[in-house]
């Protein structure tokens, strides 16, 4: 055994374990050079840490970005150290973030043996030391000995001694423990889907309904149910409540009807909420006939408030998920609201108004809802006004998250094909149930501040009824006293309980060199990881004060970092021709230029306040990997993209090289792909030749070609085979549920506003309220004077 543990100096080089010197500090000139946006796609900076730092050899030791990354890979030694630096100190998490083809599952130790900490509870990781010849483990958090489990080196399946150097927690930072009884309160909860349906006029009329009943119809058989546990129940919804008794032995569902709204009953408790395998045939029987049965309503009334009321009493004993499919604004009733949009408010400090919640009744029932292990999530698909920023805070302490399909109509084939889409991957995932997180860190180090959807129990544990996949966390932490050791260390624990009925421990470990050098610390510096943090804090910034507060302090963040580079490291004083970084921070200006242009921050008068919000919404939730991409969107040229852009190549479909972000690259003659995850645009110069559009659009000219949103055709060319590979790569290759919608673009022409909202992705332009990227930069420079 101290075999083993002795002379690991052989650390595998793509683990960055393994005594590396230090990362060089590169520094750039920012101004005049065109940002290079292919190294959006960069890894992180290397994690030096010393030889011998894990007590295995294995690669998969340290935690990969994915799953948790720091806005720094050499943390400050000192608190004074951090704040001259002026960078964030914080930790970007996706603990259930889904497995994409390729991905390594996360390593399963089913014999529930779990070493922990004594004293600070931290689970056993790779960055453990053995002592006493291997008779007791040191924590690497607290440093306390610990007794090594009797079982620790045991196989029970072969009920023999095993290999404790093969043990999956000594050899993954990702890693998940099978929990014994005592992580129980009580038996794992089986998966719950409560579904609140709007059936008012607005609903039925934009076939909103009928499109969520054949959806889940169809899902019916991708739900998670592998034990047969599965819970389902309906209620639907517009100045009374409809419940469905969903009796096993009935063909046929029963309609019960409850119209007092301020003191909600259950009707008959018994039926409501039933098993989905033994009840298949009468649930099957109600979705079938849910789009027509409210058909000839004129009821335009809604009662969410009592809705969610009557559903929380009917699964909070047993917890679970209320979906709720909304289309009109709930009017009567508990939580009832008002349209408050404002348009003279818009673009003025009146406009954070907007963005709060204006009924505390939704908070409220959120905080109650988390208690009780519910989640709440919100699918809005309101023709007008939605009141976004009030609906969302449901989702928002739950653990849970909010869709948004302005103007949605189901006659349009293009919405009812995204919804119906996004809905059943929804319905589709895995998801985590009754769950709590915590973040433990080495001593000296404190979490302060947490960002994203869930509701912090005590002071450092998070609630969360459900996890859903892909879901992103943002943690601040501070540095409370010195820290003398070469390494620090944090881990994300995650009790859970899987869809399949077992309680289990997620747990990710990242272990961090320290550093006491200013310019180390900058050449470890994530760019990514602060632009993930930076924007959480600015959401947060805009809801607790104002939007201008929130793009000031941005501002105000990037002229600190950029003027401590140049005062600190490259030691120039006063003014200078130059505005300087380091290579690994060199494209935060261009992010952070990115999130004062996003719609979720920018200055405007023009941006409706249910688009703010739930741009608000995914800002706080996205994981980097789809976050980078929506506050800085992916440019691609078509008309002249390499040959082998969109066909297969050994990674799967080729992508064209990316384009910066900027006019100049919009050729008359040319036909452009711009993506941010949410939606895609084609922009066709108006000079394109008439081959393209009748390779592409299958039109014979320019003239011919509408602009707005569309499903673009399949045609027997190369060119249209290839512009559709690389829409299905750009829909399937990012983590989450989302199906952007395709826009066609005309230079002129067409659709002024839909030209300008494509231009509004320009972001290295000028526009009316925010300067171009090298007049950005020019700015800072000044400033940093």
């Amino acid at each position: 055994m101290n075999a083993s543990m002795g002379g690991l100096t052989n650390q595998l080089n793509n683990m960055n374990l393994g005594g590396h010197s230090q990362t060089q500090l590169i520094t750039v000139n920012l101004i005049g050079v065109p940002p290079n946006v292919g190294d959006l796609d960069a890894p992180p900076p290397l994690i030096n840490l010393p030889p011998n730092s894990s007590v295995t050899q294995s690669d998969k030791a340290n935690c990969e970005p994915s799953y948790k990354r720091c806005t720094f890979n050499s943390v400050p030694s000192t608190a004074s150290l951090l704040s001259k630096s002026r960078l964030p100190f914080g930790l970007i998490i996706t603990p259930y973030r889904s497995l994409k083809e390729g991905d390594d599952p996360v390593p399963v130790v089913t014999d529930t043996v779990i070493a922990r900490c004594r004293r600070c509870r931290t689970y056993i990781n790779p960055f453990v030391t053995f002592v006493e010849g291997g008779q007791k483990w040191r924590c690497n958090l607290c440093f306390l000995s610990n007794e090594v489990p009797s079982q620790f080196d045991w196989d029970l399946q072969t009920s023999q001694q095993a290999n404790r150097w093969n043990r999956a927690e000594l050899n993954h930072a990702v890693v998940e423990f099978v929990a014994p009884t005592e992580y129980m309160v009580r038996p794992p909860q089986p998966p719950v889907y409560l579904f609140v349906i709007d059936v008012s006029f607005p609903a039925v009329q934009s076939g909103a309904v009928a499109t969520a009943a054949k959806t889940i119809l169809e899902s019916l058989d991708r739900i998670p149910n592998e034990e047969n546990r599965t819970k389902v129940g309906f209620i639907t919804v517009d100045t009374s409540l409809h419940f469905y008794s969903l009796n096993s032995n009935s063909s046929e569902p029963q309609m019960l009807v409850v119209s007092d709204l301020e003191d909600v009953f259950l009707p008959q408790p018994d039926d409501l909420l039933v098993n989905l395998t033994e009840a298949r045939s009468v649930v099957e029987s109600l979705l079938s006939h849910l789009g027509d049965m409210f058909k000839d309503t004129h009821t335009v009334g809604n009662a969410l408030g009592s809705a969610l009321l009557a559903g929380f009493k009917l699964i909070s004993s047993i917890g679970g998920k209320i979906v709720v499919l909304q289309s009109s604004l709930p009017n009567i009733g508990p939580g009832q609201l008002k349209a408050r949009e404002d348009s003279k408010a818009l673009g003025t400090p009146k406009e954070s108004a907007l963005l709060q919640s204006a009924e505390p009744f939704y908070k409220k029932f959120a905080v109650d809802c988390s208690r009780s292990q519910v989640c709440v999530d919100m699918f809005l698909l309101g023709s007008q006004y939605s009141d976004v920023a009030t609906l969302s805070c449901c989702p928002r302490y739950t653990g849970g998250q909010t869709y948004f399909y302005p103007a949605f109509n189901a006659g349009r084939s293009e919405d009812a094909l995204k919804f119906a889409h996004e809905f059943a991957e929804f319905l589709a995932s895995p998801i985590a149930l009754e769950a709590v997180m915590r973040v433990r860190a080495s001593k000296g180090l404190r979490m302060t501040s947490f960002y994203g959807n869930f509701f912090v129990r005590q002071t450092d544990l998070l609630a969360l009824p459900n996890v859903s996949r892909d879901h992103s966390y943002a943690i601040e932490v501070s540095i409370e006293e010195n820290i003398t050791t070469p390494t620090v260390c944090f881990q994300t624990a995650l009790l859970h309980t899987t869809c399949f009925g077992e309680r289990r421990i997620r747990v990710l470990t990242l272990s961090l060199p320290v550093t006491n050098s200013i310019s180390e610390l900058y050449s470890s510096a994530d760019q990514i990881a602060i632009s993930t943090l930076l924007a959480n804090k600015a959401v947060e910034r805009s809801l607790s004060s104002k939007l201008e507060d929130a793009r000031d302090a941005l501002t105000n963040k990037l002229i600190d970092i950029l003027g401590v580079y140049k005062s600190a490291i490259t030691g120039s004083q006063g003014a200078s021709p130059q505005l300087q970084s380091c290579d690994n921070l060199k494209l935060l200006p261009l992010l952070a230029l990115g999130l004062l242009k996003h719609v979720g921050l920018r200055a405007s008068s023009q941006i409706p306040t249910d688009l703010r919000s739930y741009a608000m919404c995914l800002l706080t939730t996205m994981p980097s990997q789809l976050l980078i991409p929506y506050i800085h969107p992916r440019f691609y040229s078509l008309h002249n993209m390499p040959v082998d852009a969109g066909t297969y190549g050994p990674d799967g479909i080729i992508m064209p090289p990316p384009l910066n972000l900027s006019s100049e690259k919009l050729e008359r003659h040319g036909a452009y792909l711009l993506e941010d995850g949410q939606n895609i645009f084609i922009w066709l110069g108006r000079q394109v030749v008439p081959q393209l559009c009748m390779d592409l659009l299958n039109v014979r000219s320019y003239e011919e070609v509408h602009s707005g949103k569309v499903t673009l055709l399949q045609l027997d060319n190369p060119f249209s085979q290839q512009v559709n590979a690389i829409i299905g790569k750009t829909r399937e290759s990012r983590r989450g549920v989302y199906y952007p919608h395709l826009y066609i673009v005309k230079e002129d022409g067409g659709d002024p506003s839909l030209r300008l909202w494509f231009l509004s992705h320009i972001i290295e332009d000028r526009t009316d309220t925010v300067m171009s990227y090298q007049q950005w930069l020019g700015h800072l420079k000044d400033k940093v004077k």
